[in-house]
């Protein structure tokens, strides 16, 4: 019988914990960008806020990807 290979597990644990924040930061710092389109530093903003949404999905498939293999790989 198959055991879970738990420090696997908790490694992707910690990328999902890694993108959670990022999930919400992401989406405020573009909410910011769009409503200040006349701010010298709209484009920087706009920028870092695509960044972190997309270091959260990385973060996310990252993590799914790493449970998974704990789960199902031996």
């Amino acid at each position: 019988m198959k055991r879970t290979n738990k420090e696997v597990l908790f490694k992707g644990v910690k990328f999902m914990a890694g993108a959670l924040p990022l999930m919400f930061i992401g989406p405020s710092i573009l909410y910011s960008a769009f409503n200040n389109r006349e701010h010298p530093l709209y484009f920087a903003v706009l920028i870092l806020g695509i960044l972190s949404c997309g270091g959260a999905m990385f973060l996310i498939f990252k993590g799914i990807n790493t449970i998974m293999k704990a789960i199902f790989d031996s």
